[in-house]
C-alpha cells in the first residue's frame, strides 16, 4: 500500500517518547514514573525549563507539577473523590 505524498507540505518530524523520556533531567524522570497520569516527556520538559528559568528549584518544580496533576485528577467526572466515591 502507497503512502498518499502527493503533497508539497513539509512532513512531520516525530521524535522518539523513549529517547526524549531518557533525555530529561533524573528528578523530573522518576516523577512522571509515578505520576497518576501519561505525562508526555515534551510537555514535562516545558514545565521544567519554564520553571528553572524563572529560578525555581527542582523540588518546587515537581510540587508544581505534583499541583497540576491534582487539579487535572480534579476535573475528571471519572475518578472517584477520597470520601464520596458517588461523585
Amino acid at each position: 500500500m502507497s503512502r498518499n505524498i502527493a503533497t508539497s507540505l513539509r512532513r512531520r518530524r516525530r521524535s522518539d517518547p523513549m529517547r526524549d523520556f531518557d533525555a530529561l533531567p533524573q528528578p523530573l524522570r522518576n516523577w512522571m514514573h509515578q505520576a497518576a497520569l501519561a505525562w508526555s516527556p515534551a510537555s514535562c520538559r516545558r514545565i521544567w525549563q519554564k520553571a528553572r528559568a524563572e529560578g525555581e528549584a527542582p523540588d518546587a518544580i515537581l510540587a508544581r507539577l505534583d499541583r497540576a496533576e491534582r487539579i487535572t485528577l480534579a476535573r475528571d467526572r471519572l475518578t472517584c473523590r477520597a470520601g464520596n466515591p458517588e461523585t
